[in-house]
C-alpha cells in the first residue's frame, strides 16, 4: 500500500490549514485514535499549520512514515514548502510502556523543549525524550520521514492509548490527555520566539 493509494481511496481525506512556519501533522489520523484531536486543537490554538490524513472507521492501513512523500501529494508538498519546524503526532501501543510519551525525530533541542513542557503538563506519564530509550523503530530519525524535511526537522511525538484518550468503549470519541495540546501550545510559542534555535543536522 503506498501512500498515494491510500489518498485515492474513497473516504480518506487529505486536511491542509497553512498558519505559521511552525507545522504540526498527524498523517495516521483514523488509525491513530486521539492524534487528530490533538493535532487540530494544539494547531488552532497556537496559529501553527496543520496537515492530517484522516481514515475513515472501516479503513486500517498503516502507511510507514517514511513512505508519506510530496511525491504522493501536493498538499503534501505545499505543506512542507511552507513550514520550517514540525511536530508529528503518532500513536502507538505496547503492554509494558502504557504510560510512556516517546519523543523522537531529528530535532533534538526542540524534543528536549518539548519533553520539559509535557513533563509539567503530563504528571503520571514518563516522557521520554533520550533517544537511547526509544525503541529503534519509533526514533523518526529516517531521512524519508516527513518530520525530518523541513529546514529545522522536527519531533516525532508518540503517544500511547491512555494519553490519546484512545481506551474508550467502542463508537465513543477519543479524549485526549489535555496536557497533550497544552505542551504543544507552548512549545510552539517557545520556537516562535526563538527560545528553542534550529537544529538540523
Amino acid at each position: 500500500m503506498s501512500f498515494l493509494e491510500l489518498l485515492q481511496t474513497p473516504g480518506v481525506e487529505e486536511v491542509l490549514e497553512l498558519g505559521s512556519s511552525f507545522g504540526i501533522m498527524a498523517f495516521h489520523g483514523g488509525l491513530e485514535g486521539g492524534t487528530v484531536e490533538v493535532a487540530r486543537e494544539a494547531a488552532a490554538r497556537s496559529g501553527a499549520s496543520l496537515y492530517m490524513v484522516v481514515q475513515p472507521p472501516d479503513l486500517r492501513w498503516h502507511v510507514p512514515s517514511h513512505r508519506v512523500v510530496a511525491e504522493g501529494s501536493a498538499t503534501l508538498a505545499q505543506f512542507l514548502d511552507h513550514v520550517h519546524v514540525v511536530i508529528a503526532v503518532h500513536g502507538y501501543g505496547r503492554r509494558p510502556r502504557p504510560v510512556d510519551v516517546l519523543l523522537g525525530g531529528r530535532n533534538r533541542l526542540l524534543a528536549a523543549e518539548l519533553g520539559r513542557r509535557l513533563r509539567s503538563e503530563m504528571p503520571g506519564y514518563r516522557i521520554v525524550d533520550d533517544l537511547d530509550r526509544v525503541p529503534t523503530e519509533m526514533r523518526g530519525l529516517h531521512p524519508g520521514n516527513p518530520v525530518n524535511q523541513p529546514p529545522d526537522a522536527g519531533v516525532q511525538l508518540e503517544l500511547p492509548p491512555r494519553a490519546r484518550g484512545a481506551v474508550t468503549a467502542a463508537g465513543d470519541p477519543c479524549k485526549p490527555h489535555p496536557g497533550i495540546a497544552a505542551a504543544l501550545v507552548a512549545t510552539v510559542a517557545d520556537y516562535s520566539t526563538s527560545k528553542v534555535p534550529p537544529a538540523r543536522q
